[in-house]
């Protein structure tokens, strides 16, 4: 059931325009997607919705855009060029390639113990290669020449270029601890064996927030474990907010086995996909580790001046970090039903309003002049306020099926008694219920309903 599910939900994102396989018509290419019509405003407001939540509403954060690329010694710092691998197998039978650790984990094993119990997915073999590391860091070339001196990296990650602009943000925005600086952006991780759609990609693009407060020992008020306390609660209250149902999230906090060497604790909230609880967004105490090390690589003293307490130290760092896809993929699955509508089946997504890439479609009864006039004035006068479509093919109950899998919550429908009472017909697409609406009461109705 669950693979069906998840077969159904990536038929539907390609037909109404979500998600598309990247190169498509050259035969795609593993691990990277497109985003359709639909899709590029169900990821534009997930950031605006975050964006607001994390920056535009608070006086304590302030948000940056970084470069995709930084000079290499940032990865040295970083620890990304020495460490930022996963361990590797080959199958010698089919040649196919798996991440050691998720094919230990599917299979109840440990990695060491995969050549001796190991067993391929897609062939049944058990004869794979000794597991290696495997970087997965996408290297390139900056300049005229590809030798040695111009190798860089595409950023596996977004939040090294919060840490190296750390004192032109604090300094630009005159912050004082604690603080905040926020980034939306693309990283890229050449992944051994991405898998599960949009879950686990090549190219994805990650919203973060690094939030710097004083260490256990000069904490004035919260300290750093309150800190990642207060941040749990905040991200699970806007998951909810986003209309993810509260059965299908749950927080999961690491154990110390699992933690990062330079971690004191981290948290998934991990969100019931199809194939299984997973990790949606990470909330780590990364300690003082980052600001210590780009100051150690880079020669510069990256330490807060506190003046109450008239001293030098390396701020403790708190990281909430989501990717979009996967916020993305999360609120498709949590929005996909199958219900009836009139006798007849129907495929709806349900997301929630504020969230939903198109908020209203409008429809004249049928194709005369008269009421595709007044359809056309109702489009345009709403679209510079919200996101709305214009269809005035097939029957109204065919364009409502249309509407109901592109997760629109609102259809309005522009009838003959509009001509006499200046009214139209608004349909809810989770109740059913219509309503009889004034034209010049439409915007109104709709703002307050969709945000």
């Amino acid at each position: 059931m669950a693979d069906d599910k998840m077969d159904k939900i990536v038929s539907l994102a390609k037909r109404r325009g979500f998600i598309f396989a990247d190169s498509e018509i050259y035969g795609g290419l593993n691990g990277f997607w497109d985003f359709g019509p639909l899709g590029v405003e169900l990821k534009n407001n997930i950031k605006k919705a975050w964006w607001k939540a994390i920056v535009q509403s608070r006086d304590d954060v302030a948000g940056i855009d970084s470069s995709i690329i930084h000079n290499p010694r940032t990865w040295e710092a970083s620890g990304h060029i020495s460490n930022f691998s996963d361990p590797m197998v080959d199958c010698h039978v089919c040649k196919q390639r798996f991440r050691a650790d998720h094919l230990a984990e599917e299979q109840g094993i440990e990695v060491s113990e995969i050549l001796i119990k190991g067993k391929c997915p897609t062939c049944g073999s058990k004869d794979f290669t000794a597991p290696k590391a495997f970087n997965l860091m996408f290297q390139t070339h900056v300049g005229p020449v590809a030798d040695d001196a111009s190798v860089a990296y595409l950023r596996p990650e977004t939040c090294q270029g919060i840490f190296i602009n750390f004192d032109n943000v604090r300094q630009s925005a005159r912050l004082k601890l604690p603080f905040g600086i926020a980034q939306i952006g693309k990283a890229f991780r050449n992944e051994v064996n991405p898998r599960n759609f949009i879950f686990r990609s090549r190219e994805f693009e990650q919203m973060e927030l690094e939030w710097f407060c004083e260490p256990p020992q000069f904490a004035s008020s919260k300290k750093p474990d309150e800190w990642h306390a207060y941040w749990k609660e905040e991200r699970m209250n806007w998951h909810l907010a986003m209309g993810l149902k509260k059965e299908n999230v749950r927080f999961r906090d690491h154990e110390k086995k699992e933690l990062a060497h330079y971690a004191a604790a981290a948290t998934d909230v991990e969100y019931n996909f199809p194939f299984g609880f997973k990790e949606l967004e990470g909330i780590a105490n990364r300690t003082d580790f980052d600001l210590k090390q780009h100051s150690e690589f880079s020669g510069k003293d990256m330490r807060y001046f506190d003046e109450q307490a008239k001293e030098k130290y390396f701020p403790y760092v708190i990281e909430p970090s989501l990717g979009v896809d996967r916020m993305l993929l999360a609120l498709l699955c949590d929005a996909y039903a199958e219900d009836e509508d009139g006798g007849e089946s129907r495929v709806v997504l349900r997301f929630a309003p504020q969230v939903a890439p198109v908020k209203a479609a409008i429809f004249p009864l049928i194709k005369k002049p008269e009421l595709m006039a007044i359809s056309e004035q109702i489009t345009q006068s709403l679209k510079q306020d919200m996101v709305v479509f214009y269809d005035e093919t097939g029957s109204i109950g065919r364009r409502y099926r249309r509407m109901d899998e592109a997760g629109t919550p609102y259809c309005i429908t522009v009838d003959f008694d509009t001509l006499d009472d200046q009214a139209v017909t608004i349909r809810d697409r989770d109740s059913l219920k219509q309503e009889r609406i004034k034209i010049e009461e439409v915007k109104a109705y709709l703002l307050e309903k969709t945000r």
